[in-house]
């Protein structure tokens, strides 16, 4: 005898209400950008009615606000400079890995929508502040500003441009051949090639 199913409470399903809508916000905006995406093709994939994501969110401009939120997915960017390096791939290939709809909302948006551009400058400013107080050495807020430039130019390439060679490479030998730039830019002492085996003492 199979046991009754557990009422869903209200909340619970005005928060599951709210997931779908972002979920399908996210969707469009990072396919068609802000002036191309309509509150009713959001509703329609969300499965709600049109009126209910105003109801939510009250615009098209909050709702894009929501569903392109940075999350808190970047690097800590703390510890000597070979864990640095390593947090920065690491980040790279998690965006290179699974297509993050967000980020791609708020860059293809960017260019025509001041609030996509302030929440990525907001980002990487965020980013960079991490970065540059853990850099030894000199121009430490140019070379934490040009790992940002590296990853920001990386995921646009590959995702909105979709540039030959960059479209279809698998991300760990993306994250390989940048390994050593990257590296160079936080003073990171570099790794062997893959595959390397350093010679026996004679």
């Amino acid at each position: 005898m199979t046991e009754p199913k557990q009422a869903v409470s209200r909340s619970e399903q005005r928060r599951q209400t709210e997931l779908r809508i972002l979920r399908a916000a996210r969707r469009s905006f990072a396919e068609h950008g802000f002036d191309r995406t309509t509150i009713r093709a959001v509703a329609r994939e969300a499965r709600v009615n049109p009126g209910l994501v105003m109801h939510y969110y009250g615009s098209k401009e909050e709702l894009f606000v929501r569903a392109t939120r940075v999350e808190s997915a970047e690097p800590a960017a703390e510890g000597s400079p070979e864990q640095i390096a390593e947090q920065l791939l690491d980040a790279l290939r998690t965006k290179l890995t699974s297509e993050p709809d967000g980020t791609l909302a708020v860059l293809r948006s960017m260019l025509t929508h001041p609030e996509a551009a302030r929440g990525v400058r907001e980002a990487l400013n965020r980013q960079h502040g991490k970065i540059y107080e853990s850099l030894p050495g000199e121009d430490a807020a140019l070379r934490a500003g040009l790992t940002g430039a590296i990853t920001l130019g990386v995921v646009v390439g590959r995702f909105l441009l979709e540039l030959d060679g960059l479209r279809d490479a698998p991300p760990e030998r993306i994250v390989e051949l940048l390994e050593p730039c990257v590296q160079s830019l936080v003073g990171a002492e570099p790794r062997p090639p893959h595959g390397f085996e350093p010679c026996g003492e004679p």
